[in-house]
């Protein structure tokens, strides 16, 4: 995994911040794997129940509050909230990724 732990630390609290405590952060993609280089930050959030609209919301909360903290960077966020169809890119995410 190419973060540091205190990028690590940042994105768990930030998740926590905005989505609440039971949100369940993952790394994915490139960062998440140790022999490739570059790349931006993919990460994959579960969430409790919560309508699109608010989903939206706290999606762009969330990536600003990254944006400040880590410093402006390519950050790419997926989120999937409890009882939604799982996509493929949920699946993914999941299999291929890293649990922050």
């Amino acid at each position: 995994m190419r973060l540091t732990p205190e990028q690590v630390e940042a994105i768990k609290a930030a998740a926590a911040e905005v989505f609440g405590p039971d949100a369940e952060v993952w790394l994915f993609g490139s960062r998440a794997d140790d022999s490739r280089r570059g790349g931006d930050i993919d990460l994959y959030v579960e969430l409790g129940r919560i309508s699109s609209g608010e989903r939206t919301r706290l999606e762009a909360r969330f990536w600003a509050k990254l944006q400040r903290l880590l410093g402006e960077r390519k950050i790419d966020i997926v989120t999937h909230p409890h009882g939604a169809p799982v996509r493929p890119i949920d699946r993914q995410a999941r299999s291929s990724g890293v649990r922050l």
